[in-house]
């Protein structure tokens, strides 16, 4: 008899947590991909990764929206082009890169989309561990999310959010994006610049502190960057973090995964 693998919708919005949920959920269902452009700085090139990655998971089932409102509320360094992106470090307040509940809006288009086409699941790329502190990445808001889905849904619908990176650190991301064969060269995480990561946005701190702190090369290009600072330094410290295991330089992305292989890992 053969079992029919659920379908899943994930929120991919191009960026690397987006990418290795994908992976990650694409072990164990079926892909429908959402991209929900909503103003931000850097759309243009969010959605170019979103068909990059798209394409790289033969996902044919896509749907790409727009929420203009954002713009209109403002609030954010993401929409709002009056205030800054801040470029001064990861501090302990909730940002100004914090975009006022964009993920309920972001999530209620996926559940009503899953609904439609059959999904039992909706997976986001939401990350609580190393990241901004957005109160919308918080498990317990996920908790909350789950039981209005239950209440807001046919019976039958049975839609599950899942949330598999959330508990992990950026570097642990990484690592098993690469395990997992995820394309991380193809994504974007840079707030203000879709040309070359600026290197300096939270954003791009966290990710290019993940690589360095994973032992591995960013794939990305950033502005005026040196391979041998913004590579394998954390950004906050400017230290070089402890990496026994991969030598004096860092691994690129092809050589880790070539590993995980040879260690008998799951890749793709």
């Amino acid at each position: 008899m053969t079992v029919e693998v659920p379908k899943a919708v994930v929120l991919v919005s191009g960026g690397m947590d987006s990418c290795v949920t994908a992976a990650i959920a694409r072990q164990t269902h079926r892909l429908a991909m959402l991209h929900v452009s909503y103003g931000q700085r850097t759309e243009r090139r969010e959605r170019q990764a979103f068909e990059a990655l798209a394409d790289f998971y033969g996902v044919g089932e896509r749907l790409v929206t727009r929420l203009d409102h954002f713009r209109q509320i403002g609030g954010s360094a993401l929409v709002d082009p009056a205030i800054p992106v801040p470029e001064t470090g990861l501090g302990v307040e909730i940002p100004v890169t914090y975009v006022p509940f964009r993920n309920t809006h972001l999530l209620a288009i996926a559940v009503s989309w899953a609904e439609v086409i059959g999904a039992r699941a909706v997976f986001i790329g939401a990350v609580a561990e190393d990241s901004s502190g957005y109160p919308d990445c918080r498990p317990e808001y996920y908790r909350a999310f789950a039981e209005l889905v239950r209440w807001g849904t046919r019976p039958e619908s049975r839609i599950e959010i899942r949330t598999p990176v959330i508990a992990m650190r950026k570097d642990e991301i990484v690592r098993r994006g690469v395990e997992l064969g995820a394309p991380l060269s193809l994504t974007w995480s840079c707030y203000q610049d879709d040309r070359e990561a600026c290197g300096t946005c939270d954003s791009c701190r966290l990710r290019l502190r993940a690589f360095a702190r994973a032992g591995l090369a960013d794939p990305v290009p950033y502005r005026a960057r040196s391979d041998s600072d913004h590579a394998v330094r954390d950004p906050d410290s400017g230290r070089v973090p402890e990496t026994p295991s991969t030598g004096d330089r860092p691994l690129s992305l092809k050589t880790a995964a070539r590993g995980a292989q040879e260690t008998g890992r799951d890749t793709f």
